[in-house]
């Protein structure tokens, strides 16, 4: 379901290999959704929560030093969509995983989706020319 392509690439390397860990952590909820339905996927479930949580606070780190770094105009609108993805990660944890695991797998594989489509595609290409132009790949 959740197919890289090049025109999701920053052409930026190390954050095209950040954004495919994404990438990776959707399709894992897919995976799971679609052949485990009926399982108790508690631990998977935590699993991939974390995962989803610690990739984001060091993707989220990285680009915004990098957009300090070379005085990127757009940074505060970067960092409250960030914040607004973690806030989202954090509520997430929150919730009765246990007795909703469908329904919290299908709401974060349709964050993820939602990210993809809404920040990636959107918000980060509009720094890929800036970065680019000051020798940034």
């Amino acid at each position: 379901m959740f197919k890289w392509k090049d025109e999701y690439s920053c052409n930026i390397e190390s954050i095209d290999l950040q954004h495919k860990q994404l990438f990776k952590l959707g399709n894992e909820l897919y995976e799971l959704i679609k052949n485990n339905k009926n399982h108790d996927n508690y631990d998977q479930i935590q699993q991939i929560l974390i995962e989803l949580k610690d990739y984001t606070v060091y993707h989220f780190e990285y680009e915004e030093k990098l957009m300090k770094e070379y005085g990127y105009d757009d940074l505060e609108n970067q960092e409250i969509e960030h914040k607004a993805f973690l806030d989202k990660i954090l509520n997430l944890e929150t919730k009765d995983i246990d007795e909703e695991q469908l329904n919290v797998m299908m709401d974060m594989m349709m964050f993820v989706a939602n990210w993809i489509e809404k920040h990636i595609v959107k918000s980060d290409m509009k720094y890929k020319e800036f970065f680019n132009d000051k020798g940034v790949y």
